[in-house]
């Protein structure tokens, strides 16, 4: 179908090249674009393109438009799709905002949003600008040792943030992660402010210590184990726990509501005993 072709409401416009894509926003730019960048192996794809059909019967106004990622690389790699599905918002021919993976009610929330706004502001607009770095700041001091993902420990979502997880998981380090697809305010603006292009970025006590290359090397190096904070070892947990008070009781529920009739007796016990 031409990019031309974006005509009616209802309509899932299906884009094949960079110059069709390039075409159809200039020719939409009076109004809001929605183009889900997706792949036919993905079967999350298919059903968010299911979304995007019953969105385009209630919002006529937008465009929504699909485009095979690996199809087209060019437009792809030119806006950082590094997974599928991968939605994109445009206003004016430029990018306003992005949504990673198959979300289906936040992305009918920022259709919503975007459609009913004037502006289009960015996601992430609840922020005032001059807020971010104070945001960035909070961040990467929220935890000792911070990393910022694509995904989260449990489910990576590329090789390198997987990779780097791995590595800290080996060591035994105790970290916080953040997953940048969450928030594209973040995920651009930590770039800016830790002059660091890429992900998965690792912070300790606030400080930029590098991404998956600079952690290899610290690794081969043995100085990964002196910079990261360990996470207690189970002997130690252990301990701590055993010494917390001169007698402790370690049971099924609590002293308040025992959860088995063999805890609730040796509560009973105790507490008659005056313990």
């Amino acid at each position: 179908m031409a990019a031309g072709a974006a005509e009616a409401a209802a309509v899932v416009v299906e884009v094949g090249s960079a110059r069709q894509f390039e075409e159809l926003l200039r020719l939409r730019a009076k109004s809001l674009v929605v183009v889900h960048f997706w792949a036919p192996w993905a079967p999350q794809c298919a059903q968010m393109n299911d979304v995007m059909a019953e969105l385009a019967k209630e919002h006529p106004q937008v465009s929504f438009v699909k485009l095979e990622a690996e199809a087209v690389p060019e437009v792809s790699e030119k806006y950082e799709i590094s997974s599928v599905p991968t939605f994109l918002f445009f206003k004016n021919s430029q990018k306003v905002d992005r949504l990673d993976g198959a979300h289906a009610p936040e992305l009918t929330k920022k259709v919503q949003r975007h459609a009913s706004s004037g502006s289009f502001p960015p996601s992430g607009n609840e922020h005032p600008k001059e807020d971010l770095n104070l945001r960035l700041k909070k961040l990467t001091h929220a935890a000792p040792c911070m990393l910022f993902m694509k995904g989260t420990p449990q489910e990576p979502r590329c090789g390198f943030s997987k990779q780097m997880v791995e590595i800290l998981n080996k060591h035994n380090i105790q970290f916080s992660s953040f997953d940048i697809f969450s928030d594209e305010e973040v995920r651009q603006g930590l770039k800016t402010y830790s002059s660091w292009p890429t992900y998965p970025q690792l912070y300790v006590s606030g400080e930029l210590v590098g991404g998956l290359d600079i952690i290899k090397e610290l690794e081969a190096s043995e100085e990964l184990d002196t910079i990261c904070p360990k996470a207690p070892k189970l002997e130690e947990r252990l301990k701590v726990l055993t010494n917390k008070a001169s007698v402790m009781l370690f049971m099924k529920g609590n002293k308040q509501e025992a959860k088995c009739g063999f805890s609730k007796q040796i509560l009973e016990i105790l507490n008659s005993t005056g313990n």
